[in-house]
């Protein structure tokens, strides 16, 4: 599902350069549960930039479902974002005073999905996360937690080929995260591939492997064989 060869990814401010990603390599299959994590600084964000095709590495190689990133257009690097990826993110980042279904929506009008199959769809991922009753209330009438899971919904619309979450229980509180991350692991144990992008060792705990930066460079990459039960979160 995904691999990336060698990545590297080098800013450069004038005449001063910043590695901020160094030779890194590994391998996600399909249906793979994985923790990205690392202290500030450690690369992990700039990873979650490339993995989400947001950005291009400096050298090295990304193939996500067969097709090499760097060998896309602009366009195509769109599609892909919308079409095989979906994203969570810390911040949500859902349309304010929209509703709830039309939040989940929207990744589907780009995708030219008709509107009746847009409309079942978004209620059908709703549902699914546990907010079927809150369907027409806007986003800035929901708690962090359920602005959460409105995002997860709208990660599901598109039927990408992984969800990509960046520290998805980062502004939520434990109950809330504890919610989220079942969430996240239910949709594993459907056949969902998902990457958690997070600095927090207790939710890497929740995941099947943990793949650990440092430095720009990999320091770790195993399973976790000691997986933390999601009752026993503490943040």
């Amino acid at each position: 599902m995904i691999k990336v060869s060698h990545l590297t990814k080098i800013y450069k401010t004038g005449e001063i350069e910043v590695v901020a990603l160094d030779n890194v390599s590994f391998e996600i299959k399909k249906g793979e549960f994985v923790a990205i994590m690392g202290p500030s600084g450690s690369g992990k964000s700039t990873l979650m930039n490339l993995l989400g095709a947001l950005d291009v590495p400096t050298s090295g190689e990304y193939i996500l479902d067969g097709e090499k990133i760097a060998d896309l257009e602009e366009d195509e690097l769109a599609e892909i974002r919308n079409k095989k990826i979906g994203f969570i993110f810390q911040s949500y980042n859902l349309l304010p005073r929209t509703t709830a279904l039309k939040n989940v929506m929207v990744p589907m009008m780009y995708g030219d999905i008709p509107k009746e199959e847009r409309i079942k769809k978004a209620k059908k991922y709703l549902q699914m996360v546990g907010l079927e009753d809150r369907l027409e209330h806007a986003s800035n009438e929901l708690s962090g937690g359920q602005q959460q899971r409105v995002a997860i919904a709208r990660a599901l619309g598109m039927r990408p080929s992984i969800i990509l979450a960046d520290e998805p229980t980062g502004n939520i509180a434990t109950k809330q995260a504890i919610e989220v991350m079942k969430i996240l692991d239910d949709l594993n144990k459907k056949g969902h591939t998902i990457v958690v992008i997070t600095h927090e060792n207790e939710i890497a705990e929740c995941t099947k492997r943990i793949i650990c930066l440092r430095d720009g460079r990999l320091e770790k990459d195993e399973l976790n064989q000691k997986r933390q039960k999601l009752s026993k979160i503490v943040k």
